[in-house]
């Protein structure tokens, strides 16, 4: 009888325990009672918030599925703008779950590498043809924001006029679904039709291709050099007209000066011989017999010359008596 009781209770713990379950911040859960998601009357899946929450034990089972915004970096891809230019383009998408129960039947389970997939898929052929239409002045400019505005529509709300639609049946494209007593009309084509919302689109590098990015390298090292010999070559000229009027003004400066130190060696020579002049009007004979005397001096400096003279020559006067006779 104990040991009933104590099964019992063990068992009625196990159950009463099993009904509750707790969710995570950041996370959201939905039922899947016998395998099937769990509705309400308006034929809405039944979403579970944060907290403490109540399941039948046995017949229901949990699928936690992360509610937060995820972060999709895509690998840097080609793509062609409306020049015909090859760009090298890379992203990344930022979404989130916004219907848990298309979100959990499109990806088998809630798997987000399927999601992801899925999403990417999409993406890469929404901002290829974005980008088709627009020059690479356009993308790499002011632009840029309304490109990623028009990638991030066209992923919620589904393409339009894209190759992709104009394969899709009208009556296979539409889906509609009884929300609040209205219809609301789903292109299948979108990521709402797979209970994703693209919440934010962000172009992170735009590059040119190896190939063109060289020979665009190439051409403005090209052109950055003949700029530099230009510029080379304007120096060299204004460094020799700055030479020549250097050298102008040193040479008439340098001639000035002579100018003027000729003048001023000539007034100067002028008064010294004046000088001279007015001294030696005062004794002619006092003149001549010093300029005698210095021309004596001069001759025989050295001592050893000699010189063959008349006796009557006039250089020798003063060498006969103080007279000169």
């Amino acid at each position: 009888m104990i040991k009933r009781f104590i099964l019992l209770f063990i068992f009625v713990f196990f159950v009463f325990f099993s009904s509750f379950f707790i969710i995570e911040e950041g996370q959201k859960g939905i039922i899947l009672r016998f395998g099937k998601v769990l509705k309400d009357y308006n034929d809405r899946s039944v979403v579970y918030n944060p907290g403490l929450n109540f399941k039948f034990p046995f017949i229901d089972s949990v699928k936690v599925l992360n509610s937060r915004i995820n972060t999709m970096e895509n690998q840097a891809d080609r793509f062609v703008t409306k020049e015909k230019k090859d760009l090298i383009v890379d992203s990344y998408v930022k979404w989130k779950i916004s219907d848990f129960n298309k979100y959990y039947l499109a990806t088998g389970g809630g798997d987000i590498d399927k999601a992801e997939i899925l999403l990417k898929r999409k993406f890469s052929d929404r901002l290829r043809s974005e980008m088709g239409k627009l020059n690479v002045k356009e993308i790499v400019t002011d632009s840029r924001g309304r490109l990623t505005v028009d990638v991030k529509d066209s992923l919620n709300d589904g393409s339009i006029n894209s190759e992709i639609d104009n394969n899709i049946n009208l009556h296979d494209e539409i889906n509609y679904i009884y929300r609040d007593r209205k219809h609301v009309s789903i292109n299948q084509n979108s990521m709402n039709a797979l209970g994703i919302e693209v919440v934010d689109v962000r172009i992170k590098q735009i590059n040119l291709p190896i190939e063109v990015s060289d020979a665009i390298y190439n051409r403005m090292r090209a052109e950055r050099e003949a700029v530099a010999r230009s510029q080379r070559s304007k120096g060299q000229e204004e460094a020799e007209k700055i030479r020549a009027i250097a050298d102008y003004k040193v040479t008439r400066t340098l001639a000035e000066a002579n100018s003027k130190s000729l003048i001023i060696r000539g007034i100067a020579d002028a008064e010294v011989y004046r000088l001279f002049s007015d001294s030696f009007k005062k004794d002619v004979d006092f003149y001549i017999f010093i300029r005698s005397l210095k021309a004596y001096e001069n001759s025989f400096i050295n001592g050893q010359d000699f010189m063959l003279l008349s006796p009557e020559n006039s250089f020798l006067r003063y060498m006969k008596n103080l007279n000169g006779n």
